[in-house]
């Protein structure tokens, strides 16, 4: 999309608003419990000997739980339909 193609609206967006359009809050949310869920995972269950790949250090069981709790809380998000112009064709 071209700079001309944009409204003057688009173009003013702020840095949180074009967050909030990639990444709805209900999103955030998830990222945020899947990141609990993975560091309580570690804690708990965890891996005693060191060998599991995932379970036995805490940052790479945050970073499966957020990738698990964006993915299913996303499940949940309305998509928003995209409005087509018609063309000049059309008209």
């Amino acid at each position: 999309m071209n700079e001309e193609d944009k409204t003057p609206q688009e173009s003013k967006k702020s840095l949180k608003e074009k967050i909030l359009i990639i990444f709805p809050p209900l999103s955030i949310l998830g990222i945020v419990v899947g990141i609990v869920g993975g560091y309580l995972y570690y804690l708990k269950v965890g891996c005693v000997d060191g060998t599991c790949a995932i379970t036995s250090n805490p940052w790479l069981s945050m970073l499966w739980g957020a990738a698990l709790g964006y993915l299913l809380f996303d499940m949940f998000n309305k998509k928003k339909k995209e409005l087509k112009k018609p063309n000049k064709d059309e008209l």
